[in-house]
């Protein structure tokens, strides 16, 4: 393999660095031939044994809605009218809507690799949709984890865990934010 030149680095360097995640997006959802792209270049994040554990749905407006819908439900249960009319608002902006799954392989050892392969495909997506001026939220709202969400997507609890469900679109913002200096989170051993 030929390493990259001190420029292709610089942009990978770039790239990564400036990855955030978006809250607010504009209305206008980007094709999805760009989204196909993306979901080709997630597909070779490391994976042990070579199991590609992930999962991909693509959410139409109907699906969004009433996954929308759900999360809605579930807030107003635990916190209100108020707070579940405020999150259907939010979560009906969202321009782009993408679950990631991952298939359960029925040993604790095992999935977890397969779950750390997944995650890893989910920042691979996200990587190159920001490459693209694309940004995404991560989220794991309880909606994710209820049963009806699953019905909703056709998913199979039993064959498949929710890794997130990813907003995508063009930023309305871009937030700025700070990391930690290595130092602090780096332990020298001998």
């Amino acid at each position: 393999m030929n390493p990259l030149s001190p420029d292709e680095r610089a942009v990978v360097a770039e790239v990564i660095a400036s990855r955030r995640t978006i809250h607010t997006f504009l209305p206008e959802p980007p094709p999805e031939a760009l989204i196909l792209r993306a979901l080709e270049r997630a597909r070779w994040a490391p994976n042990h044994k070579l199991t590609e554990p992930w999962r991909f749905y693509l959410l139409g407006p109907e699906t969004a809605e009433a996954v929308a819908q759900l999360n809605a439900e579930i807030v107003t249960e635990r916190k209100g009218e108020r707070a579940g009319q405020n999150k259907l608002a939010r979560w009906s902006t969202m321009p782009g809507w993408l679950v990631i799954t991952c298939r359960r392989a029925g040993d604790a050892h095992r999935e977890r690799e397969d779950y750390a392969a997944c995650c890893c495909a989910a920042q691979n997506l996200m990587l190159y949709l920001w490459s693209e001026g694309i940004g995404t939220k991560w989220s794991t709202a309880p909606a994710t984890r209820d049963p009806r969400f699953f019905e909703l997507l056709g998913i199979d609890p039993e064959e498949e865990t929710v890794v997130g469900l990813f907003w995508y679109g063009y930023p309305a913002e871009r937030p700025e934010k700070a990391r930690r200096p290595v130092a602090e989170v780096l332990k020298r051993l001998p």
